[in-house]
């Protein structure tokens, strides 16, 4: 599926609060609410499917990408209904897996090189890569070692997708995390907001309704979320709006 408009293509990354658990119950399925910010928009979002080819976007984005668990609903498409009027058509890469470790999306590593073949084949029909949504951290708040190793790691995957991409400026939105074990998340939020490198911004997902579990966001939170990435792209990196001449 294609459109005649450029596409301005998002990579979604990270584990799973970025797949998207909202909506999943507790007994491991999901509860098909969508709601009206995360509705279809056949003509103007697109996913990029695991067997990369381009379809209508639709929750669950990531159910054949983070495979081994029941997603839901995450940010992605609240994020696309929101820029879609200022940026046009949308594309989506989703490549988001849940519980992972930022060691397992080093370069070399699976999780990385697939990301990145997956935005490079992106946009082989035409489109530009505007940006890359990033929301992990969740599984290095248990061990010290990784939550100290955590601002270098981030800072080396920036550097290395810019780099493979060819994109030495591509603009990165972080979230800081809101749940982890407590042992370390405070050391890995301040990790996320050290990082100060040019075109990386980090918005707080903290105080986001979270699910029984504590750890993943409500379907609600995730609306929210997606509409914080939203604001954090259009005030920082989206072309300026032309307004119409008056007549």
């Amino acid at each position: 599926m294609e459109s005649s408009q450029t596409k301005q293509i998002f990579i979604l990354s990270g584990q799973s609060n970025m797949a998207g658990r909202g909506g999943v119950t507790k007994h491991h399925k999901w509860d098909g609410v969508v709601p009206q910010e995360c509705q279809p928009n056949p003509t103007a979002i697109l996913r990029f499917s695991a067997t990369r080819h381009w379809e209508e976007a639709r929750e669950p984005l990531h159910s054949d990408i983070d495979t081994k668990k029941v997603c839901g609903v995450g940010p992605g498409m609240s994020f696309a209904n929101a820029v879609r009027e200022r940026v046009g058509v949308v594309g989506l890469v989703p490549c988001a897996v849940g519980g992972t470790a930022i060691k397992e999306w080093a370069r070399g590593e699976q999780l990385y090189e697939s990301m990145v073949m997956r935005a490079k084949e992106s946009v082989k029909g035409g489109g530009e890569i505007r940006g890359l949504l990033w929301y992990q951290g969740e599984s290095d708040t248990s061990h010290q070692h990784d939550a100290e190793a955590y601002q270098g790691n981030m800072e080396k995957l920036i550097g290395n997708v810019r780099q493979d991409l060819g994109l030495p400026s591509l603009p990165i939105i972080q979230v800081a995390i809101a749940s982890g074990d407590e042992k370390y998340i405070e050391k890995v939020r301040e990790a996320q907001f050290k990082i100060s490198l040019p075109s990386v911004v980090c918005i707080d997902a903290k105080g986001l309704p979270l699910k029984e579990d504590n750890l993943h966001l409500t379907t609600e939170a995730q609306v929210k979320l997606g509409h914080m990435l939203a604001d954090a792209y259009l005030t920082n990196f989206a072309p300026p709006q032309i307004l119409p001449p008056h007549p």
